[in-house]
């Protein structure tokens, strides 16, 4: 049996989450590729590649943002499943005081 949820199993920030760590992956290899020439005495790389590395923390909110997204839609569907929450103030019973 495969663990690849079906699409209909996915939850919104599923997408998001997906999004953020192939945009983090980028800023990784950008910040490796800049960090070899400092460490290998040659001349650094233009600043486009330093702006590139800047893709990692870009990467790590979006996956964040889904992270949060995924919680709501599960918490609001667990809570779904439970049905409607008591009101409060209705009289559940007998009042603890007796007749009025």
């Amino acid at each position: 049996m495969s663990n690849t949820p079906r699409p209909q199993d996915r939850t919104p920030g599923d997408g998001l989450v997906r999004l953020g760590a192939i945009v983090f992956t980028v800023g990784a290899v950008a910040t490796l590729a800049t960090v070899a020439p400092l460490l290998l005495g040659a001349d650094p790389l233009p600043t486009a590649a330093y702006l590139v590395s800047m893709l990692m923390g870009v990467g790590f909110a979006l996956a964040a943002c889904g992270l949060l997204m995924s919680i709501a839609a599960q918490r609001r569907q667990a809570r779904s499943a439970e049905g409607p929450a008591p009101v409060a103030g209705a009289a559940a019973g007998p009042s603890p005081s007796g007749p009025a």
